[in-house]
């Protein structure tokens, strides 16, 4: 039996983090898989891969697939802070993420911040999706994690 798109993204992403980067943490659903290190609880701080509506993205019907680190804690002043810290050693993440890597405003919560990018309609049922999804939110997870360091969870 085949699992779900998320399911197997999250035992190759599993498979394909480092160790150094810490305990890695994760949790699947139906249109997505986050993860993020250390307690077992999900921080505000994480990483994820999930289906989107396409209109937050770019305005059009259709649906994408959103790959990268989010900040959604409650208070915008900490998610912006985080932002502004990632920003500031933007060439650090760059040199594994390149160019599809956009760092702003989540699309469509105002409040909360990302380094992510979004694929448009890609095909879910290509049988190399899960692992093309998985080796980019590795990228994420190597680019972006060490530089989290002293940041709130």
């Amino acid at each position: 039996m085949e699992l779900p798109l998320f399911d197997q993204v999250d035992d190759l992403v599993r498979a394909l983090t480092p160790a150094e980067l810490g305990e890695l943490r994760s949790r699947t659903h139906r249109r997505g898989m986050k993860a993020w290190f250390g307690d077992d609880k999900p921080t505000r701080s994480h990483y994820e891969a999930q289906v989107l509506a396409r209109r937050h993205v770019d305005g059009v019907d259709g649906m994408a697939l959103e790959i990268g680190f989010h900040a959604e804690h409650g208070d915008v002043a900490t998610n912006v802070a985080i932002l502004v810290g990632l920003e500031s050693r933007q060439n650090t993440w760059r040199e594994i993420l390149g160019d599809p890597a956009e760092a702003g405003i989540f699309y469509d919560a105002p409040d909360w911040r990302r380094v992510s990018e979004a694929w448009i309609e890609p095909d879910l049922d290509d049988p190399d999706l899960a692992f093309e999804v998985a080796s980019r939110l590795v990228d994420y997870l190597m680019a972006i994690q060490p530089l989290l360091v002293d940041s709130p969870d």
